[in-house]
């Protein structure tokens, strides 16, 4: 791959690699949370129902794993898939990481990743073919997701941490414009045509970002090749190994926040569907639209926390990463007992006034932008350099184990009230909050030691 000719070009103080990875993401996330919007909704009320189900290729072989412990309604099975679908999702980056480290280079990967998750959506589109769709998105996406997070990181010098973590939150705003919109678009096609072509649309959707990606191509950092990286890898020394200890436990702090949070995703668009009242001058509104409000609240909170944290970095008193990852905890928590209060209140199932829902999705986007930006911005400056991008990668570890263990959680929603179900999800949100406040010290004093502090001790001798 040539040398890009623009890589050092700059709108708004910001590399424009930036806004063409920000605007890839973007229309990525819109097929990608255009179709989870559905899936849900769409097994349950479709495709686990005789006639389909039946249809589905290895579904009855799966179905027979998960009722290993005891047979299971269909929204339980319904949760666990989308569980382990979201978990995989996000535990493929590290095999994407690695082969863009290793072999292919980040560039190259990301198309890949890109061409699989446009035919798994297209797959997405036939009973059939349901099963190997959730495969072929699950390895897209492990392709593209953490080397477009990677590159994001790589735009900035190592010493502008908080330029690279407006960088990320402009780059996740990107993202929630995305999720905000593909909801919208995808389930307002699937109530008028159909579940299937709500699916198709996610599949055009993903090849857009596709086209983005490539047009954006002369600004992008070229990847070296593989053999030379190879070559020019040292041994990681102690004070780096250390450094990824620290952030392995880092990342391992978030799967409270990664559980809690995406509740909203799967079973919380089930919880709107049965509990809240959707009627409106226009009609019922979709259940599937509320997937877009956590996002818009993202979207909203993004230019005010830009403005925030630049005056608050003026005045030598922004909060330091784990600190804003400990805040949005916090607000993930209040956020479920926002639903939990709606519940509560509820004279009967259907009945939750639409603002309870609302304000909770909401105060959702806002925990998601301290959070996450967070996360990977720092993971992508304190990794050392030869394994950014399998950090990277590896940062989607939490939401994979968290994920995995949502569908676990989810699969009780209907055994207990509403009100008790998310008090729960605000209970697991609180104690990884206090686990990041509690370990914020020991583990920020790590990171603020220079790798290089080990080789220059044995210097020293």
């Amino acid at each position: 791959m040539t040398e890009p000719n623009q890589s050092d070009a700059t709108l708004g103080g910001h590399p424009k690699a930036l806004y063409f990875l920000a605007f890839t993401e973007l229309w990525e996330r819109f097929s990608f949370y255009g179709m989870t919007s559905l899936l849900t909704l769409y097994m349950v009320k479709q495709l686990l129902l005789p006639g389909h189900a039946e249809h589905v290729a290895g579904l009855a072989a799966l179905r027979h794993v998960f009722e290993l412990r005891a047979p299971m309604t269909d929204l339980a099975f319904a949760a666990l898939i989308y569980g382990w679908y979201s978990g995989l999702v996000y535990f493929t980056p590290i095999l994407g990481g690695w082969i863009a480290d290793r072999a292919l280079g980040a560039n190259r990967t990301v198309i890949i990743g890109a061409l699989l998750m446009s035919a798994g959506h297209l797959a997405m589109s036939f009973d059939l073919s349901f099963l190997l769709a959730l495969v072929l998105l699950i390895l897209g996406s492990g392709c593209l997701k953490g080397n477009i997070s990677a590159q994001v990181g790589a735009l900035y010098p190592a010493e502008a941490e908080s330029l690279r973590a407006r960088g990320f939150t402009i780059f996740s705003t990107g993202i929630n414009i995305g999720a905000a919109a593909g909801p919208l678009v995808t389930g307002g096609v699937a109530a008028v045509f159909g579940w299937h072509a709500g699916f198709g649309v996610a599949a055009g959707l993903m090849l857009l970002a596709l086209a983005t990606y490539i047009v954006g191509q002369r600004y992008l950092p070229a990847s070296r090749p593989p053999g030379e990286r190879r070559m020019k890898r040292a041994p990681l020394n102690v004070a780096e190994r250390r450094r990824i200890w620290v952030l392995f436990a880092i990342i391992a702090l978030t799967i409270p926040a990664e559980i809690a949070y995406p509740m909203v995703w799967s079973i919380g668009i089930v919880w709107v569907d049965q509990q809240v009242n959707l009627t409106s001058a226009f009609g019922a509104v979709p259940a599937s639209w509320f997937n877009s409000v956590d996002s818009i609240g993202s979207i909203l909170a993004a230019p005010v926390l830009i403005v925030l944290w630049a005056w608050q970095a003026r005045r030598k008193f922004e909060p330091d990463s784990l600190g804003k990852i400990g805040i949005g905890m916090v607000l993930i928590c209040l956020s479920a007992l926002v639903l939990a209060v709606g519940s509560a209140l509820s004279l009967a199932p259907g009945q939750v006034a639409v603002g309870w829902a609302l304000s909770g999705f909401l105060l959702m986007g806002l925990a998601w932008m301290y959070y996450w930006p967070t996360l990977l911005a720092l993971v992508s400056h304190a990794a050392p350099r030869s394994v950014t991008g399998a950090m990277v990668g590896a940062a989607f570890l939490s939401p994979f184990i968290a994920h995995t263990a949502a569908g676990w959680v989810g699969s009780f929603y209907d055994q207990m009230s509403p009100a008790t179900f998310w008090t729960m999800d605000a209970g697991i949100a609180a104690l990884g909050a206090a686990l990041v406040f509690a370990l914020r010290g020991p583990l920020g004093r790590v990171l603020d030691q220079p790798m290089e502090a080990d080789q220059v001790n044995i210097a020293n001798g």
